[in-house]
């Protein structure tokens, strides 16, 4: 199948394609998150995590759960961190490697 902007694979790849993105989806790689504690580990506005962890939700990445008013992000997909380390070997150079 051609990759097309209609194609899935680019949607889903692209939901990862932001510095943001990538933050969460390591740091929910050691299990779920809040969204309190995952705006802790960003220099993001609250608005801004949300949006992010929306679009990333909406791409099948993540899923959540609510608890009281809380509400717990964790992996969707348990291939993401070996998807990650894929993404990580082939950015890497012998001068800055990761």
């Amino acid at each position: 199948m051609p990759a097309t902007t209609q194609d899935p694979r680019v949607a889903a790849i692209k939901a990862l394609a932001h510095p943001t993105r990538l933050r969460i989806a390591e740091a929910l790689a050691s299990g779920p998150l809040c969204v309190s504690e995952i705006h802790a580990l960003t220099d993001a506005d609250l608005s801004t995590v949300s949006k992010h962890l929306t679009l990333m939700r909406k791409a099948g990445w993540l899923a959540c759960e609510k608890d009281g008013l809380h509400i717990h992000y964790r992996l969707a997909c348990e291939c993401l961190p070996t998807f990650l380390s894929c993404i990580d070997s082939i950015a890497c150079d012998d001068s800055n490697c990761c």
